[in-house]
């Protein structure tokens, strides 16, 4: 590692690397530099009983020749590279609900989406209509979206909200139920949760849907050659604990093991309430510091990585989100002991092994952090292990017990495919993803006050960006775009976006 660097990046999570190819591909010198024992953030894999699980990464979309996350990733020079499975062009997405055998399909393709779901809501083919002309306006309203470097956004769009918005297009409350289905993709509530959340969560899977083969860690390795091929360089076991700043300027960035890296430029793809407390608080303005404390992090997960038995159980090209009830769409994370879980994601593990077959499944449901509050001051990574405790593992296997008796109702017999079960709670999700409180995606956005949770990309001290998935919005497309938005701040949006877009010509 060299003493000084043109730009320097603390964290190696997809808005990191993405940050950091572009300005390398610029002709700048970076540095990445990561705490943990793996790169990636949320593309992190890991492995058990020789199967491979993905910790956030189950499915992207947009990645179809012409579409924005495949232009993106192309200008990126990633997208040659990843092998990529299609999911089901009927139903992606499968919404299904305990008190009925009925499974209701999201579709690839507007107009398939429609026609799939007026098979079940014939007499709401309209709604079904006004539903993705809404969807495509809102996400339409975003420029960067489209690679678009002009025009503005309206501010209004901000202020409507998801369930409002979606309960007007139909009186019919289970097609209610079902369009609002899949808002585990941004943990959807009822009275908070914006329209434009939802849209620019589920447009791009509308448009279409894959599965990265083998995982979503092949997006890690594809942007550290790239990243590489440029110049840059990456560093692991780098735990970043302070900034050095003099005269409103970051100088240069400790980490734990005592080594210094100067840099002109910096960028967090860390927490931001961690980046002002290293960059030192007293730095930054009274009312944008208690803005930033006052953010409440999004709900976080309790997952299941379920290895099967050989040739058990049978694979799905699709994902389910599946409800104890119609009634608990928006409430799923409104529980107590008794009621949990109301609701699940699940998804399946891609190999090239077997189209037949499945290897491994993951089941994700809510859990508050403060769940985990006997165990909140235990720390546990790959490079940093400790013991939570007996009554840790106990937690564990009576959530384990709980969530599997749901899981079987949906998949009758599912138990006896089983080879093993291995759980992730809230603490695994703060100690290797980094999220405070084990958030799953930054901060909530709030219709009702949609400034409140809006972070610019650049900060009050000179030459400190912001990137990741708590500044604009979270997923692979939103946190690719957010790194853009970062990198516009240095190198101008006009001369970045005409230069992406010249890239694909």
């Amino acid at each position: 590692m060299k003493e000084r660097y043109d730009v320097v990046v603390i964290g190696s999570g997809l808005g990191g690397l993405v940050s950091a190819i572009i300005l390398a591909k610029e002709g700048y010198s970076v540095c990445v530099l990561e705490k943990n024992n793996q790169y990636g953030g949320n593309l992190q894999t890991f492995v058990r009983d020789k199967t491979i699980f993905d910790t956030g990464i189950h499915y992207i979309g947009g990645l179809a020749e012409g579409q924005n996350l495949y232009r993106y990733f192309k200008y990126l020079g990633i997208m040659d590279d990843l092998k990529l499975k299609q999911l089901d062009e009927n139903g992606f997405d499968i919404i299904s609900f305990e008190d009925e055998k009925k499974e209701y399909p999201h579709a690839q393709g507007y107009e398939n989406f429609v026609d799939q779901l007026a098979k079940h809501f014939p007499e709401e083919r309209e709604a079904i209509q006004n539903y993705c002309e809404k969807v495509k306006a809102t996400c339409n309203s975003f420029p960067l979206y489209n690679l678009n470097w002009e025009g503005k956004y309206d501010t209004e769009i901000l202020a409507v909200n998801a369930k409002q918005c979606i309960d007007e297009l139909t009186d019919n409350k289970k097609l209610r139920a079902v369009l609002a289905g899949t808002n585990f993709l941004y943990a959807g509530t009822a009275e908070k949760s914006p329209f434009y959340v939802h849209a620019l969560s589920v447009n791009s899977y509308m448009q279409s849907s894959w599965r990265c083969v083998n995982g979503g860690s092949q997006i890690t390795k594809q942007l550290i050659k790239q990243l590489k091929k440029y110049g840059g360089e990456v560093y692991k076991y780098k735990e970043v604990v302070q900034f050095d700043v003099a005269e409103n300027t970051v100088s240069s960035v400790r980490m734990n093991d005592g080594s210094v890296v100067s840099g002109t430029t910096f960028i967090s793809n860390i927490d931001p309430k961690v980046t002002l407390k290293m960059a030192g608080e007293d730095k930054f303005r009274k009312s944008y510091l208690n803005r930033i404390k006052s953010l409440e992090g999004v709900i976080s997960a309790f997952s299941l990585y379920i290895v099967f038995k050989p040739e058990t159980f049978k694979y799905r090209n699709h994902n389910y989100y599946h409800f104890a009830s119609s009634d608990n769409v928006w409430t799923s994370h409104e529980y107590d002991e008794a009621s949990w879980p109301k609701a699940f994601m699940a998804s399946m593990s891609s190999t090239k092994k077997s189209d037949v077959w499945a290897d491994g499944m993951t089941f994700i449901t809510y859990m508050k952090f403060d769940d985990l509050k006997p165990w909140e001051q235990t720390f546990n990574t790959t490079s940093e292990k400790e013991d939570r405790g007996e009554s840790y593992e106990a937690f564990k296997a009576r959530k384990t017990e709980k969530f599997l008796q749901m899981i079987e109702l949906k998949f009758p017999g599912f138990r006896d495919c089983i080879k093993s079960v291995h759980t992730s709670t809230p603490l695994s999700y703060r100690d290797y993803i980094g999220g405070h409180k084990g958030n799953m995606y930054g901060y909530e956005k709030d219709s009702n006050n949609p400034m409140k949770s809006f972070i610019a990309s650049k900060t009050k001290l000179n030459n400190l960006y912001l990137t990741g998935q708590s500044i604009n919005m979270h997923g692979v497309l939103g946190v690719t775009i957010g790194a853009v938005v970062t990198c516009s701040e240095i190198l101008g949006k006009e001369y970045l976006v005409n230069k992406i877009n010249k890239s694909l010509e």
